[in-house]
């Protein structure tokens, strides 16, 4: 075994828990993907997110998080990015939305919201999009 291969993760499969603890989802990662979901998902604008979902079938839930420029430099960007992936970890810890690709799209109010607003916004975007809670 190289040294290179004693640093990667362990694989996660479906159902599993990640080393963090957290719930094991799969994650969007291509642009290809998140296109998919823009372009063909319902959305909801609801206070500090948008939130974009697309069905694709039986599977896990797979989620892709994104924040623009438009939000602040790199910093302002990967907090904004953290709190969501933080508050999509709560969301769906009980109760994940199986067969669903999820983008969560963070917006300028992300900033001075606190968690517990930003945890209710996903919330009431994922009833009003008729995911099950």
């Amino acid at each position: 075994m190289s040294s290179g291969e004693a640093m990667l993760p362990p694989e996660s499969r479906p159902g599993e828990s990640s080393p963090a603890g957290g719930p094991a989802f799969g994650r969007l990662k291509r642009r290809a993907d998140f296109l998919a979901v823009a372009g063909r998902g319902r959305k909801q604008g609801r206070g500090a997110l948008l939130v974009q979902v697309l069905q694709h079938g039986e599977g896990q839930v797979r989620l892709g998080f994104t924040a623009t420029k438009k939000l602040g430099n790199a910093v302002v960007r990967n907090r904004a990015k953290r709190r969501m992936r933080a508050a999509a970890r709560a969301e769906f810890a009980a109760k994940p939305a199986q067969g669903h690709d999820i983008v969560l799209v963070a917006r300028e109010a992300i900033r001075q919201n606190s968690f517990a607003d930003l945890c209710e916004d996903l919330r009431a975007a994922l009833i009003k999009l008729g995911l099950p809670r």
